[in-house]
């Protein structure tokens, strides 16, 4: 899987991989934070939760524009990563009000426009070249690779250090705090007999007033979350660090049509399309911008309402064997002893491979059944934990993935770069099809009026989703990537990742407004409305298959 790709691929892997790590540690948190700093009602929440995606992929247009005309890929991608940790910087700072709150979400969204869909172009420049450009697509699965990793640490990275904090305080976490402490700070909690009940667990003794506790729970509680957004700050230090200091591996794709027009030794190399050509395959990037928008106002239901009905509706005192998978001191070593019985009992590793693997089996198990006797009986998981699960799904079923295409490749079969996506639509419609199996008897959003159902599910209904949405999401996004730049007219590389990333933007927007319905929709319908749009971009992109397919060799 590694094999024929250039040095430049894993400077951009790593440096991708810092960025989106501080983007996910503050996505996991962030309805939460509304929720908890400014007391927002889902659908509040879901309006600035669908803002700020928006603008986090809609502003990747004008850094296209950007780097094709004026900065270049590279220098555009080192001001956006400035940009980005200037506005996380602000997202840290405690006790800040909702307009500070808000310009630093502009902020962070125009350092993002900058980096995001230029360091794409960057890859796909590397591989214009005729020595690399059959693993084009391989070579977006191992890019992807990285923001998934960043993104697997992520929650994690976010619940330790907010428990951390609360901690420091004599504090733990309570989903049904925050609500229930605004509710009353608002004198519309009509019974406070739960609250009571949930004050004296958390301060004992020590509780005397409940409008005292119900403030200093809120305060610790949103500053826990400003500290997660500095450990974004920080990993956007160490993602500048690794661009800058490895240029070397990418410089020579680091150009544009224009600076190759300005340049003597370099115009040989300009690419020149006929109009005809050009106008057939921004078309055809346009109709693909179109479908995936459907894909990600869907997908990006986890940091949303997949979030809450995490929270609301899902088991949060759960076994020790289930716990052992939200628990990263446990889970980390038990995927490695996974790793390492595969490598034991591989044939096509040496003898001495195999032998590391029996090693890296024993020791993984052991560290694995140590942590898991650590634990009580029953333990809490954190809701923002499950997103955890959608990046360790990448990291592991990627080398799957580009296998099985690499073997179908080999035989004449691989399916196209629009075929590939328009399975990626039905898995998405099967992975909401189980939330909606999960849902059917539970009481709906607006019965519940933002507290916990009496009726809980099973937290494997979420993982089972999650995995179904994963793969669907190998089958599109990496390879959307790829067909973006493979298609993309040359003068307009930068501006067609923009135009993805634009796409995404609108899906993202699309996310938040579909999130309206949550509380006037049985959970069912709700889902069920995910489901119907999934299939019917599914079918559309079938219905223009060969015409896409053309472009892509016009």
């Amino acid at each position: 899987m590694l094999k024929g790709h250039p040095k430049g691929l894993y400077v951009a892997f790593f440096a991708n991989m810092g960025e989106r790590f501080g983007y996910y540690t503050m996505l996991a948190i962030f309805t939460l934070y509304l929720q908890a700093k400014f007391g927002f009602s889902t659908a509040t929440a879901g309006d600035y939760y669908g803002g700020f995606l928006f603008g986090i992929y809609f502003l990747p247009l004008i850094g296209g524009i950007m780097a094709d005309k004026v900065w270049g890929y590279g220098k555009t991608i080192t001001i956006g990563t400035i940009v980005m940790f200037l506005g996380y910087l602000m997202l840290a700072i405690p006790g800040q009000g909702l307009i500070l709150m808000v310009s630093a979400l502009a902020v962070i969204s125009l350092g993002t426009g900058f980096f995001k869909g230029n360091l794409q172009a960057l890859v796909g420049n590397m591989y214009d070249d005729p020595k690399y450009s059959a693993n084009r697509d391989n070579a977006f699965n191992i890019f992807y690779m990285g923001i998934n990793i960043g993104a697997f640490f992520a929650p994690s990275a976010a619940t330790g250090i907010s428990n951390m904090i609360l901690k420091k305080s004599g504090l733990f976490y309570n989903a049904q705090i925050p609500n229930m402490a605004h509710q009353y700070l608002d004198g519309k909690l009509k019974d406070t007999t739960e609250l009571l009940k949930l004050a004296h667990q958390q301060m004992g003794d020590q509780f005397t007033d409940l409008t005292q506790f119900s403030h200093l729970y809120l305060d610790t509680l949103s500053k826990s979350y400003n500290a997660g957004f500095a450990l974004a700050a920080i990993s956007m230090v160490i993602s500048l660090l690794i661009f800058i200091g490895f240029r070397k591996y990418y410089k020579a794709a680091d150009v544009t049509e224009k600076q190759k027009s300005m340049d003597v030794n370099l115009k040989d190399k300009m690419v020149h399309m006929t109009p005809e050509a050009t106008r057939k395959r921004l078309v055809a990037l346009l109709l693909v911008f179109f479908v995936v928008m459907f894909f990600w106002m869907a997908f990006h239901q986890n940091g949303f309402t997949m979030t809450v009905f995490a929270r609301d509706y899902t088991e949060s005192m759960v076994s020790r064997f289930t716990y052992m998978f939200f628990d990263l001191s446990a889970f980390l070593p038990l995927l490695f002893a996974i790793i390492g019985l595969i490598m034991t009992f591989s044939r096509k590793l040496a003898s001495k491979f195999r032998a590391i693997g029996f090693g890296v089996f024993v020791v993984g198990s052991i560290i694995t059944g140590m942590v898991y006797n650590s634990y009580d009986d029953t333990m809490m998981i954190s809701p923002q934990l499950f997103q955890h699960f959608n990046p360790i799904f990448i990291v592991f079923l990627t080398p799957l993935i580009v296998g099985f295409f690499t073997m179908l490749r080999k035989v004449g079969k691989e399916p196209s770069s629009p075929k590939k996506i328009g399975i990626g639509m039905i898995l998405t419609a099967l992975g909401f099809t189980l939330l909606i199996l999960a849902s059917t008897n539970l009481m709906s959003p607006g019965a519940l009026h933002g507290n916990v159902s009496d009726s809980l599910v099973s937290p494997y209904w979420l993982i089972s989703t999650y995995f179904t949405l994963t793969i669907a999401e190998l089958f599109l996004s990496p390879i959307g990537i790829s067909f973006v730049s493979k298609v993309a007219p040359p003068k307009y590389k930068g501006l067609a990742q923009g135009g993805w990333l634009g796409a995404t933007a609108i899906g993202n927007l699309m996310a938040g407004l579909i999130g309206k319905f949550w509380d006037t929709l049985e959970l069912w319908q709700f889902f069920l409305i995910l489901v119907v749009m999934c299939l019917v971009s599914a079918a559309f992109i079938f219905m223009i298959l060969k015409r896409l397919e053309r472009a892509s060799e016009a």
